[in-house]
């Protein structure tokens, strides 16, 4: 049986994942810093994010946040109980529940989205041709098109 070995990885792309790596890092650590400015949980502040741009069906939010739908159960429970979050009948199938941000999550979520200045300050030296060199090179990694802008 013939054993297929692995290419090793080069110093550049270690440097790379690396760094892609620090830069995750520090992102996760500030968002898990907003959310506790504002008593949330990570995970809690993720969903309230999401749900501030539109209603979602549970099954949908689990798909989004990668976990499973119990969980994020317990997560839609959370915040409704703080007024954040609301389960609505979708006016396309009443069977099916949407979980909404409330006005009070919704603005909750923008002081979330405006106090990440790691994801804001860095890229905001970059041009716009940076910025979309590296969204685009990020797509390509992740398997996705660009956008061909």
């Amino acid at each position: 049986m013939a054993t297929h070995k692995r290419p090793r990885m080069d110093p550049l792309s270690m440097e790379v994942v690396e760094l892609i790596g620090t830069v995750v890092a520090r992102y996760h650590d500030e968002y898990e810093e907003a959310a506790a400015a504002h008593a949330l949980t990570g995970a809690q502040a993720r969903l309230l994010t999401l749900l501030s741009l539109e209603p979602l069906p549970m099954r949908r939010l689990a798909q989004k946040l990668k976990c499973e739908p119990s969980n994020v159960t317990g997560i839609v429970d959370r915040l409704e109980t703080r007024g954040l979050a609301e389960r609505r009948p979708d006016p396309a199938d009443r069977r099916v529940k949407l979980a909404a941000a409330t006005p009070e999550g919704r603005r909750i979520a923008g002081g979330l989205r405006d106090s990440l200045d790691f994801a804001r300050e860095p890229l905001a030296e970059l041009s716009d041709r940076e910025r979309l060199a590296l969204r685009d090179l990020l797509r390509r990694m992740l398997g996705q098109e660009p956008d061909g802008d």
